[in-house]
C-alpha cells in the first residue's frame, strides 16, 4: 500500500501531518511524533509580537537611566544584537532537524512587513525544509477595503519570498470575497502551497466579572466541510500544493480530504485530544480502508472527488444548498 505524497516539493511517506500546536515546543514531543507516524512537522508558531516584545523589552532595561553616565549608552549594542526567545526557536529548530528524519516546517506568525521577517531566513539558515506563513489577521477598521486586506497579505508574502528560497505555505482563513481568485494571487506572489483553513479562535464574555475571555475550543470532524469544500474547488485550477487543517480526526476525514484533493491532512485538536500515538490508528485505518476498496496509493485517490472530476460539479456550489434546504426534514 503507497501511502506517500508529495507536498510543497517534498516527498512525505504519508499525508498525515501534526500542524502548529504546543506538541512542537520540544524535542522530546516531535520524536514521539515521528515516532506514531508522521510524515512531517509543522512547529509551533512564532509570532511577530512576541519578537517586537522582548526586543522592545530588553531595549528599554538596557538603556533605563544610563543617560546619566554619557559613556554609558556605549557600551550596549542594540537590542537586535541579542539572543532573544526567537532564538530558543531557533536553536529547537536547528536541534530538531539534527535528530528527526523527517521534514520539520517552521511556522512565523505576523501581519506587518517589520523585521520579524528576517527570521524566515534564520530559519532556512538552521535546515527548515519549507515554512509556514500564517496571517492570522481579523480587519476591525472599517475604513480599510476588501483590496486593503488582500494587500497586507500579499505584502507580507512578497517580503518574505524575497528573503527566502524555501517552499512557502500560506496559512488563510476562508474571509475573502473571492477566495478563487485570492488563492491565484497568492501563488503569483511566491506561495507555494495553501493550507485551508485557519480556524479563528473566537473571544468569550464573562457575564459576571465582565471581562472578554480568550478561549480555545477544540475541532471536531465536522470542521472539514469547509476545507473540503475549497481544495475540491482549487484542485488543478492552482498550481500549489493543498493542506488541509481544521477537524482531521478520523480516516474518514482523512479520506474525504484526499479525495477533494488534498496533498497532505494536518492535525492539532486529534493529537492534543488523544496523544501523537492516535497518527499510528488513524494510519492503519487509512491503510485498511484503501485495501478494502482497492486502492493501491494515495495518489490514486487524491482528487478524484474534486470540482473537476465529480459528474455533478455544482454540488460544490450554490446548487448544494438548494438540495441541502429540501432534504431537511423537521423532527416533529
Amino acid at each position: 500500500m503507497n501511502l506517500k505524497t508529495k507536498y510543497l516539493g517534498l516527498d512525505l511517506k504519508n499525508p498525515l501531518v501534526p500542524s502548529a500546536s504546543p506538541l512542537s515546543r520540544n524535542l522530546d514531543s516531535m520524536k514521539r511524533l515521528e515516532d506514531a507516524g508522521a510524515s512531517a512537522i509543522v512547529m509551533y508558531s512564532l509570532f511577530e509580537e512576541e519578537i517586537a516584545h522582548e526586543s522592545e523589552e530588553l531595549d528599554h532595561y538596557l538603556h533605563y537611566g544610563t543617560e546619566s553616565y554619557a559613556e554609558a549608552l556605549s557600551y550596549f549594542p542594540k537590542a537586535e544584537e541579542y539572543n532573544l526567545e526567537p532564538d530558543a526557536y531557533i536553536e529547537l529548530l536547528r536541534k530538531a532537524k539534527e535528530s528527526l528524519s523527517i521534514p520539520v516546517i517552521p511556522s512565523l506568525n505576523g501581519i506587518t512587513t517589520g523585521g520579524w521577517i528576517k527570521y524566515a531566513r534564520h530559519f532556512e539558515e538552521a535546515g527548515a525544509d519549507a515554512l509556514e506563513l500564517n496571517v492570522y489577521y481579523i480587519p476591525t477598521d472599517n475604513r480599510l477595503t476588501s483590496h486593503d486586506v488582500e494587500e497586507r497579505y500579499l505584502n507580507v508574502l512578497s517580503a518574505v519570498r524575497d528573503s527566502v528560497g524555501l517552499p512557502i505555505a500560506v496559512k488563510l482563513s476562508p474571509y475573502f470575497s473571492s477566495f478563487s481568485h485570492f488563492a491565484e494571487g497568492l501563488v503569483g506572489a511566491g506561495a507555494n502551497g495553501l493550507v485551508m483553513f485557519n480556524r479563528f479562535y473566537q473571544p468569550d464574555i464573562d457575564i459576571e466579572e465582565r471581562e472578554v475571555l480568550p478561549g480555545v475550543d477544540l475541532s471536531d470532524s465536522a470542521a472539514i466541510k469547509l476545507p473540503m469544500r475549497w481544495i475540491a474547488i482549487l484542485y488543478g485550477r492552482v498550481k500549489a500544493s493543498l493542506a488541509a487543517t481544521s477537524g482531521v480526526h478520523t480516516a474518514e476525514d482523512v479520506i474525504k480530504l484526499l479525495m477533494a484533493g488534498a496533498d497532505v491532512t494536518m492535525m492539532c485538536s486529534a493529537l492534543l485530544q488523544h496523544g501523537p500515538a492516535h497518527i499510528q490508528k488513524v494510519l492503519a485505518d487509512v491503510t485498511k480502508w484503501m485495501e478494502d476498496h482497492e486502492y493501491e496509493s494515495v495518489e490514486q485517490m487524491k482528487g478524484s472527488m474534486s470540482q473537476r472530476s465529480v459528474a455533478d460539479p455544482s454540488a460544490f456550489e450554490r446548487a448544494n444548498y438548494v438540495k441541502a434546504l429540501n432534504r431537511f426534514k423537521i423532527l416533529q
